[in-house]
């Protein structure tokens, strides 16, 4: 009777799994690539399919170890140090990751215009480093909060004997302290990995054209879809206006843009304000 119960009480979320998830995704490969095998494997073993692969999964393990880098010491002072403004700095910490991504990409592409870091000795528009950057400036909210938050709550006790028998700081926290964040540690270094991973705003933006993660790869890919013949003629005029009125101030060239079809080769009518992003720009 308690076996039949549990299996009954499994249904529930097996069904829910099956038509929320298994379905659709089923679907989507059926009519993306039918049911031939051959043709789903050639897409899955072809070189360019399996270059994007790569640069979307270690671009994201960077940006994870990036992001980490810079957030363990405003972790370590908000979770071990009491002082003046503890709440507002934790506040601020957690601003950029509730900003929208294209937000923090126009942010960015802002900040180099203004400090001249499109092109000479440090060059960073459309640079693996300003994704990286932005990755990790988006996500160190992640491990400040859910990192930080743990660690305030860890019994101090072992970390002081550590000391007390002779250990130093940095000897008690690898050795004493850092075995114990483990649990948060894998927590945040997941959930930064999945953002970073299907970015796509960031890479669209700052990356540029010759680099492309599964997610703008997708968004850039012609298909005989109506919506996807009808979205690119939507986008066309503001943002083909924006890229060549763009590339006549800095000098950059749009073509592997119109090369790749998400720019069209005819001209679009003038306007003073073409797009958010031009507004951004003056």
């Amino acid at each position: 009777m308690k076996t039949f119960r549990s299996a009954l009480l499994a249904v529930v979320p097996a069904m829910f799994v099956a038509v929320f998830f298994v379905y659709p995704v089923a679907t989507l490969l059926a009519r993306g690539l039918g049911l031939d095998a051959g043709r789903l494997l050639e897409v899955i073993t072809g070189s360019r399919f399996l270059k994007i692969i790569w640069f979307t999964t270690w671009q994201a393990a960077l940006s994870t170890l990036l992001a980490g880098l810079f957030a363990l010491p405003l972790t370590w002072a908000l979770a071990n140090r009491q002082f003046a403004g503890r709440r507002l700095a934790r506040v601020l910490v957690t601003v950029p990751f509730v900003l929208p991504t294209v937000v923090v990409a126009g942010a960015f592409i802002a900040l180099m215009d203004r400090f001249n870091l499109d092109e000479g000795a440090v060059r960073l528009r459309h640079t693996v480093w300003a994704i990286l950057l932005a990755h990790a400036f988006f996500n160190v909210a992640v491990f400040a909060r859910s990192v930080g938050g743990f660690w305030s709550q860890l019994d101090r006790r072992p970390e002081e004997a550590a000391r007390t028998l002779g250990a130093s700081p940095w000897r008690a926290f690898v050795e004493v302290t850092l075995p114990r964040l483990r649990p948060s540690l894998i927590a945040a270094v997941s959930v930064v990995f999945l953002f970073s991973f299907t970015s796509f705003a960031v890479i669209l933006l700052l990356g540029g054209p010759r680099r492309s993660s599964i997610e703008t790869e997708i968004y850039g890919m012609r298909s005989p879809a109506p919506t996807s013949r009808l979205l690119p003629r939507c986008r066309s005029c503001k943002w083909s206006r924006w890229c060549r009125w763009s590339s006549r101030m800095d000098g950059c060239n749009v073509e592997p843009w119109v090369d790749r079809g998400w720019l069209p080769t005819g001209r679009c009518r003038p306007r003073r304000r073409v797009s958010v992003a031009c507004w951004l720009r003056r």
